[in-house]
């Protein structure tokens, strides 16, 4: 994991510098804390201790309302509105070649969950308008986050509005809310006081959905309890987007105790492509959060710590993102 350079005192960064520069963020205090965890998922591990200064945050994922706005003062073309280049997909039919998107779609029968084909289907004509498909429309989920979202798509949103995203650590700190080493983001029960804390699946995923928590799919942004620095909807609801190349594994600590990794990058953007398909070389970039897909007995990332890779061209029904600034002299 590239660093910019090792801690120090004067890089802790705990008080706000002064009034947010954009409405409704939240400030997260910089400081070491330590990244990854050792009790889950093997990508999230080696535990480590890592330092970073402190932000601005979105208190909320960007919502489908802001998203708008974005598109009609520039007239973006999200990455999943334009059709495939063949070049860039050896082997492909041609009659995949088309516009469109990744789609969650809820089997009516208990399926295998080996096969991720018995819910998820690249729908023509899905896109952030249509998240559901062709014929579905934004009616009635304005403040839900925006999905469908490619890597680039929010990188120019974040310039567009003149902040930028995070890395993966900046992320998992403002996830923490200063609750560092808790289960979850809450504390140590999934579900304190059987009250769901975020938006993720309650029963036997992919086919039943008890909907404890109130929502099939996403959830209005801020429908679920913010952590301790007033931030919300970071577990859970969608993933989001941060800068972080993959790497399968995170790097331990360093031998000395005096170097603790400060505003640490990700790894390289050859090494996070994927081993299994060497043929199609696309980058693979760091998902935080989990989302509302995220159950008991299937991918329980709706945690700080956990982590997941996805291609830079690749969009879905539950990927969505929300941006940061940092202070001026921040590295």
């Amino acid at each position: 994991m590239a660093t910019s350079e090792l801690s120090s005192p004067a890089s802790r960064s705990t008080d706000p510098p002064g009034p947010p520069p954009f409405a409704d963020m939240a400030w997260v205090p910089g400081g070491t804390f330590r990244m990854g965890s050792d009790s889950h998922y093997p990508e999230e591990a080696p535990a480590h201790r890592v330092t970073v200064d402190g932000f601005w945050i979105d208190r909320h994922p960007v919502t489908n309302a802001r998203f708008a706005r974005f598109v009609l003062a520039t007239r973006h073309v999200t990455f999943a509105e334009l059709p495939p280049d063949p070049a860039d997909y050896p082997g492909a039919l041609p009659e995949m070649l088309h516009a469109g998107s990744l789609v969650f779609y809820k089997p009516a029968r208990r399926v295998s969950r080996r096969n991720l084909g018995d819910w998820w289907a690249f729908t023509f004509g899905a896109d952030w308008r249509h998240p559901q498909g062709p014929a579905t429309t934004l009616k009635d989920v304005a403040s839900h986050p925006v999905v469908h979202v490619a890597y680039r798509d929010a990188e120019a949103f974040a310039e567009w509005e003149g902040k930028t995203l995070p890395t993966e650590a900046e992320w998992e700190r403002a996830a923490w809310g200063g609750r560092e080493g808790s289960a979850y983001a809450w504390g140590d029960e999934l579900m304190p006081g059987g009250t769901p804390m975020a938006n993720f699946w309650q029963g036997g995923f992919p086919h039943e959905n008890t909907l404890e928590d109130g929502w099939e799919g996403t959830s209005p942004v801020g429908a679920f309890p913010a952590n301790g620095y007033g931030i919300h909807d970071m577990i859970g609801n969608v993933w989001e987007w941060t800068t972080d190349w993959y790497s399968a594994r995170h790097r331990g600590d360093e031998p000395k105790a005096c170097c603790v990794p400060r505003n640490p990058r990700g790894g390289s953007q050859r090494e996070s492509i994927d081993p299994r398909m060497p043929e199609i070389p696309i980058p693979r970039k760091v998902l935080k959060g989990g989302s509302h897909l995220c159950a008991e007995n299937y991918c329980q990332r709706y945690r700080p710590a956990a982590r997941f890779p996805e291609p830079i061209d690749t969009s879905t029904s539950h990927v969505g993102f929300r941006c940061i600034v940092r202070p001026e002299g921040h590295r």
